[in-house]
């Protein structure tokens, strides 16, 4: 790259920055507060629910990214399963559907992220603790019987942006137990999952850093595409579930 097209990069990121530091300081200290408000009073109800995809809408719109739906989520108690780039994996299928994820439980000291999955029925893991895994399946599997969604990344972690992982079975246990449908989600950032790994960490990067550096980067799609869900029905055991979502996921953006 040129002397001078680092420059003008350099001052296009400036620019963004100057829009946009701005957009988030009023979302997260005016439009934050009115939404916690509204999720501590209509807890687990339908105004709730809206007023989280409306939040996480206006964030993504923040980091200059334009969400584009495909399919449709399922309604009730459904297991929507994806792949994981980055943690704003969370903020774009929050801005189409109302569900509760397993994360890790560090996300809950994340600046602005961390407040909101902590009142966005968010289930939290802490890893390495097989009795902590243990009480997340059994939850999971409650919120299903009870005909609410709940969300997993079946990679186990976040990745490079190069290449789907292997999804592991055993996060389908409660799908199982409870008998209810999986529904695959692929999350495409940019027109052909190009920016797969712009968005996903970098070595060693953490979250503030990647934040800021997402913060600044060009406006591009990000396309969350609701695949064909894998009925009750059709339950083979969950290692046959692992595979036929992920084979569906990678169909989907090797089409993309």
């Amino acid at each position: 790259m040129s002397t001078t097209s680092t420059a003008v990069e350099t001052l296009q990121r400036a620019g963004r920055y100057l829009v946009r530091v701005p957009m988030l300081a009023w979302h997260v200290l005016v439009h934050l507060p009115m939404t916690l408000l509204v999720i501590a009073t209509n807890d687990g109800k339908p105004r709730a629910h809206a007023v989280v995809r409306w939040w996480s809408r206006g964030l993504l719109r923040v980091f200059g990214m334009r969400v584009q739906r495909e399919g449709q989520p399922l309604a009730g108690g459904t297991m929507f399963v994806a792949n994981h780039i980055s943690w704003i994996d969370i903020v774009a299928l929050h801005s189409q559907h109302m569900m509760g994820f397993i994360a890790k439980a560090e996300i809950r000291s994340w600046p602005v992220v961390g407040w909101v999955t902590t009142h966005a029925e968010t289930i939290f893991l802490q890893r390495g603790n097989s009795d902590s895994l243990s009480g997340v399946m059994d939850e999971m599997a409650q919120r299903l019987r009870d005909g609410r969604a709940v969300a997993a990344f079946p990679e186990g972690g976040t990745r490079d942006g190069t290449a789907l992982g292997p999804f592991h079975a055993r996060i389908f246990t409660a799908a199982v137990q409870a008998d209810a449908s999986v529904q695959p989600v692929a999350l495409c950032y940019g027109e052909r999952c190009e920016a797969q790994p712009i968005v996903a960490f970098a070595p060693r990067e953490s979250f503030v850093a990647n934040f800021f550096r997402l913060l600044g980067e060009p406006a591009r799609p990000v396309r969350v595409c609701f695949l064909e869900p894998i009925l009750h029905a059709e339950h083979a055991g969950r290692r046959a579930i692992a595979q036929t979502a992920r084979e569906r996921v990678a169909v989907a953006m090797a089409r993309a």
